[in-house]
């Protein structure tokens, strides 16, 4: 979340923030409690201060004259209880304000209303040209073993599925090419939880607004993660790092979960938009830095971008704009995979900056080697890869003639043969 102070002392820059993202806001609610809060502050310093002063007072009275001043110091004890428990009302209430005010988009992030305003950046890669009927992926699975979608539906209900024979042992290979790959870089693997409290959810910005998205275990209050983002970069919540500690490179191969809420009707052929997935996630926690944040965005950009061109599958970089940011990031940019039953481009990594909006609500911080006081870290992430949709552009782009499925050589060792099919 922003810090209350820029806040207060820049309304109009959050409320054109706001506006930037299309994302409505009520700062006046939020500034006049910030000012009751502050008001009632002094008031509870005053009237404690007073006790004090009337305490030692009393000590010096006369037996005679203690009946009064212990009156008073009755009625003064009652009013700071009374203000304390006015002062956490209002904390709450802020804090549930704030929680809802977004972060600032930086100012070469394109201005747009939804995703029709995302720029394309650069393409990679030359889009195969087939000399016979390509098939979807849903077709090639099925008639290779690789996939059951009836009865994941039966089961499990619409947008579920069983991944079977090739089908598992391709996502595997994947997965741990991924994970070997950011290994290399100097990340450090994790197996996440994934069930979380609510407060890890809220923490990576998630919640508020996003419950909707998210499975709930409502008899344990516990939420299943649509990414290892939020365990990840919740890891150290609550803890003052040192600077020397950092930056943290984190990845987490994890099933994920998300509703898909808002989306009836929309891709329901094949398995591109389903319940439950396999992601490897890469997590950065870094300084306080703005230029160091903005070199680990186009690191962990450049990490997945090697990925595909390992896989040889071509792909776009999308720059997100305002009204397709999101409550908490600073700037985004996906990557889209070439998908050839699509005709175009789908969305298959998602690359974004916080500097310390996520840390502010985590109360994650670090302590500068040369001294001063304690800083929030600055966090950012970025899918590596991400199963099925990976598997759809893999299958529609290197399927054969006969209805084989080729493997791309950077995978061949780690799936053990060089076809399906």
């Amino acid at each position: 979340m922003l810090d209350l102070k820029f806040i207060r002392e820049n309304p109009e820059a959050v409320r054109a923030g706001a506006a930037r993202k299309r994302i409505t806001i009520d700062l006046d609610a939020l500034l006049a409690l910030d000012a009751e809060a502050r008001k009632v502050q002094r008031e509870a310093d005053d009237s404690r201060g007073e006790q004090n002063k009337q305490s030692k007072e009393l000590g010096k009275m006369a037996a005679a004259e203690r009946p009064t001043m212990l009156e008073q110091l009755k009625a003064l004890k009652e009013k700071v209880k009374n203000l304390e428990a006015r002062e956490k009302q209002l904390a709450d209430e802020i804090r549930g304000h704030l929680l809802r005010i977004p972060q600032l988009a930086a100012p070469e992030v394109p201005d747009g209303p939804d995703e029709s305003g995302n720029v394309e950046l650069r393409k990679w890669g030359t889009v195969r040209k087939f000399e016979f009927a390509p098939k979807d992926h849903a077709d090639l699975f099925m008639k290779l073993g690789m996939l059951d979608v009836e009865r994941g539906a039966r089961l499990s209900g619409s947008r579920n599925y069983f991944l079977k024979g090739d089908g598992v042992l391709l996502e595997i290979a994947v997965m741990r090419f991924a994970l070997d790959h950011m290994i290399k870089k100097g990340f450090t693997p994790f197996s996440v939880p994934l069930l979380v409290r609510r407060d890890a959810m809220e923490g990576t910005a998630y919640f508020p607004g996003g419950e909707e998205q998210a499975y709930a275990c409502r008899n344990d209050d516990l939420y299943m993660i649509g990414t290892s983002e939020v365990p990840l970069t919740s890891y150290h919540a609550g803890e003052m790092l040192e600077e020397s500690d950092l930056p943290k490179k984190y990845v987490a191969w994890s099933s994920c979960f998300r509703r898909e809420a808002g989306t009836y009707g929309k891709d329901t052929r094949g398995i591109y938009r389903v319940h439950q997935f396999q992601k490897v996630e890469q997590v950065v926690v870094c300084r306080n830095d703005e230029a160091e944040s903005k070199q680990w965005h186009r690191d962990i950009l450049n990490n997945s971008e090697e990925l595909l061109q390992a896989f040889e599958i071509p792909y776009r970089v999308l720059h997100i704009c305002t009204g397709d940011l999101g409550m908490a990031q600073v700037e985004k940019f996906d990557l889209e995979s070439w998908m050839p039953s699509r005709n175009g481009y789908g969305e298959t990594h998602s690359a974004s900056r916080f500097y310390e909006y996520q840390t502010r609500r985590l109360d994650l911080r670090y302590r500068p080697a040369g001294g001063g006081s304690p800083r929030f870290c600055h966090t950012l992430n970025n899918t590596v890869v991400a199963s099925p949709r990976i598997l759809i552009a893999i299958a529609e782009n290197y399927q054969q003639a006969d209805g084989s499925i080729a493997i791309p050589k950077a995978l061949v060792p780690y799936f053990g043969r060089e076809r399906i099919g």
